[in-house]
């Protein structure tokens, strides 16, 4: 169980963890003597609860490395289905000087972990020795929660972009509701998927590309790739947070808005 401290909101996160030294204990069976058994469990009131999809979401999540550091966007939308429900709901956070965090996907979902997440700077802060969760070191962390929590049959339906700067180097990488995770140049969730890393395969082809893009061309290259998922994207909002971190911290703008030009729209036919 993960340890909570005076958090009494955070509930039991972590279950079924290895010991130092010791193996995974999967769904379905525990492990007692040394024997394998059936784990059992107590159902509810109302049976043993599952999610099977996400309610309250969040679309495209955009990482865009540069030279000096990391850029994360993500509009400022959160959808109840197909309804444009919630209009100025940040998803782009701060951790730490260090780290940000963009996230995409059941936004429940994340006010769960955040609270975990919280719990974890407080903890670094009170024991004061100088050390701060780095980005790497959060990347790897979220990888195991949401393998665990998949492992239990009870994902996160999250899609979670780390990014930050680590011994001087900038670092960007994706974690999905399956644990699924790798890092590149360029990183981007649901609809960003198909309609910005084309935008961007300049730069995450190439794995040295982002030496030579100062933060200026990545600013100009993020409000490129928002301008076109709100056009694209029916559940994207012209209204987005972007965070940019560098060696010198974390900025994160919460008011940015998409240059719209719909100039063209008359000329679309067949809608």
């Amino acid at each position: 169980m993960y340890p909570t401290g005076g958090n009494s909101m955070a509930g039991p996160f972590w279950s079924n963890g290895p010991a130092p030294g010791a193996f995974y204990n999967f769904p379905g069976s525990t492990v007692a003597g040394g024997a394998m058994q059936a784990r059992s469990e107590t159902p509810g009131e109302f049976g043993t609860q599952r999610s099977y999809y996400p309610v309250t979401t969040g679309t495209s999540v955009v990482g865009l490395m540069f030279k000096d550091g990391v850029i994360i966007a993500a509009d400022k939308l959160i959808s109840y289905g197909s309804l444009a429900r919630f209009h100025d709901v940040d998803r782009v956070y701060r951790i730490n000087d260090k780290t940000v965090l963009g996230i995409g996907g059941d936004f429940a979902d994340f006010q769960y972990i955040k609270r975990h997440i919280d719990q974890k700077v407080i903890d670094d802060q009170c024991l004061d020795d100088k050390n701060e969760m780095k980005p790497r070191s959060f990347y790897n962390w979220l990888t195991r929660v949401m393998y665990n929590r998949r492992s239990e049959f009870q994902p996160l339906y999250l899609d979670l972009v780390i990014g930050g700067m680590q011994d001087g180097e900038p670092f960007l990488g994706h974690v999905n509701l399956r644990g699924r995770s790798y890092t590149s140049n360029v990183v981007a969730t649901g609809y960003g998927t198909h309609l910005a890393l084309p935008l961007l395969r300049e730069w995450s082809e190439n794995p040295t590309a982002y030496q030579t893009l100062g933060q200026p061309e990545a600013n100009d290259l993020m409000k490129r790739v928002m301008e076109v998922l709100w056009y694209r994207d029916c559940r994207s909002d012209p209204k987005y947070s972007q965070a940019v971190c560098t060696a010198d911290g974390v900025k994160v703008d919460a008011d940015c808005f998409v240059a719209q030009n719909w100039e063209l729209a008359h000329t679309i036919k067949g809608y």
